[in-house]
């Protein structure tokens, strides 16, 4: 009889825990931050964190989800809140951690300025929200779905990867909210024609025109496109094979993982493919963030480049040099490429120059091409809402699209941003289809680095010949030195 009772009581209490925890979880919560949502939990929790210095601050607090877009679409509306910017970047693997933080660098240096000014018009101050989306696809949707429903964000800038940029457009499309992107290169961010989505960030093809019309320069007779196998690395790496083809220059594609640590098999079999190849020949890397360090330095390591017959191209992060010497210890003589100004041309632009400033009292260093695109991409929407006078969705884009010619376009820190086709000028016949809200203007040099731990700013342009620092070179051979040294 004792037993049946105390097995009776176990029953009991064990419906009374987990009654208790379905009341729990009916609650969904949030750690909250000011600034940055670091991780979603199934689909109603969302886990964040403030950093401020070195200082972990966390609140709970309870959180009713919203079923849609939730943003005010006038100033009375608005009241007293801040207008809200959501910001989706990379800020964990195996996304592009260091482009993430540049670019939220960049965009805290805009918010403080556009606050400091009195806020929107003079008078609405700006708050931002930055979401890590890790550059994953499923995150990108996710963190879309939050800003949009549960921080009720007005518009959204930023991302630096294509695969996360691609899901975030559809719900951008599928609430009606305008996106500036101004990292992601894939043409479909475009391609896809839909109102609500702008592009500062050149188009894979136009990367890969670029890329091609480089290595024809220089004289190689044979490339290998070594591509990371995501919605950017294949698309843009076959988008280069062809323009390649185009001026006569034999190329193959070699896939790897993004995140992946070892590439010895995938160095060697470059190595045997480039056998019996006559002429100089190159190895383009396409692979994004760290992980194109790890490939980088074991090519060095391996011997397959730089060297006097193979011109080593690096991922664009080099133009990170701190770290790009600290994982690429023999990386000199690479060269890369830098979408964005450099720093001779910013001298005469005051916005520019101002920004270089708090950019550098912030980092030590000049801006990524990145994080000057994230600088703009959130000034241009500010001044797009100031144009429209409101927060209505569609003034903001009608807004965005009155800049449509460098006579009534924004200056900012990397030049005049304008959009020549939209729903008013569609993109003609003889236009690719990603020209829909694409910035037509951003430029797209070549750099080389020729003394081993040398600074960004030290480098010498090499490409196109407009821009050269270094006297008329394409390509500074290993174990010399350029015309010119600056």
């Amino acid at each position: 009889m004792r037993k049946n009772v105390l097995v009776f009581l176990l029953v009991v209490v064990s419906l009374l825990l987990l009654a208790a925890c379905a009341q729990q979880a009916a609650t969904p919560q949030v750690i909250r931050e000011t600034v940055v949502v670091t991780q979603v939990v199934e689909q109603e929790k969302v886990v964040t964190q403030v950093v401020e210095k070195e200082k972990v601050v966390t609140q709970v607090v309870e959180v009713t989800p919203v079923a849609g877009r939730c943003a005010p679409t006038s100033f009375d509306e608005l009241g007293d809140n801040p207008i809200k910017i959501g910001v989706p970047i990379p800020l964990s693997a195996p996304g592009s951690v260091t482009g993430g933080r540049a670019m939220q660098t960049a965009v805290n240096i805009a918010v403080k300025e556009v606050n400091d000014a009195g806020g929107v018009l003079g008078k609405y101050p700006v708050d931002v929200v930055f979401y890590d989306t890790s550059g994953l696809p499923e995150r990108g949707t996710a963190g879309m779905e939050y800003l949009i429903t549960s921080e009720c964000v007005a518009a959204v800038i930023g991302e630096y990867h294509s695969a996360a940029g691609l899901t975030e457009k559809e719900v951008a499309n599928k609430y009606h909210v305008p996106v500036i992107f101004a990292e992601t290169w894939n043409d479909q961010i475009t391609a896809s024609q839909y109102p609500e989505v702008f592009r500062i960030a050149p188009a894979s093809s136009m990367v890969a025109q670029a890329d091609a019309k480089y290595l024809n320069d220089v004289g190689v007779s044979f490339v290998a496109i070594v591509a990371e196998n995501t919605d950017y690395g294949i698309p843009a790496s076959e988008q280069t094979k062809e323009r390649l083809a185009e001026l006569g220059i034999d190329s193959e594609i070699y896939l790897a993982e993004q995140g992946a640590q070892e590439f010895g098999a995938l160095i060697a079999k470059i190595e045997e493919d480039m056998r019996g190849k006559e002429g100089l020949k190159a190895v383009l890397v396409l692979i994004t963030g760290e992980t194109s360090y790890n490939f980088e330095q074991q090519a060095a390591e391996q011997g397959l480049m730089p060297r006097e017959d193979v011109v080593g191209i690096a991922n664009q992060v080099a133009y990170n040099a701190d770290e790009f010497w600290q994982n690429v210890p023999d990386g000199n003589y690479y060269a890369f490429r830098r979408v964005g100004v450099v720093p001779a041309l910013t001298k005469d632009n005051p916005v520019a120059t101002k920004f270089v400033e708090a950019y550098k009292n912030e980092l030590g260093r000049f801006p990524e091409s990145y994080a000057f695109e994230a600088y703009d991409a959130f000034m241009l929407m500010i001044k797009a809402i100031e144009k429209a006078n409101s927060l209505d969705p569609d003034a903001i884009i009608a807004a965005l699209e009155s800049f449509d010619s460098r006579e009534n376009g924004v200056q900012l820190a990397q030049g005049v941003y304008y959009f020549p086709y939209g729903t008013k000028n569609p993109v003609p016949d003889n236009e690719p289809e990603w020209m829909w809200h694409q910035w037509p203007d951003p430029a797209v040099l070549f750099l080389q680095y020729w003394k081993e731990g040398q600074s960004a700013e030290e480098a010498c342009v090499v490409w196109p010949k407009q821009y050269q620092t270094c006297g008329d070179v394409y390509w500074i051979q290993p174990g010399t030195e350029p015309p010119v040294t600056p």
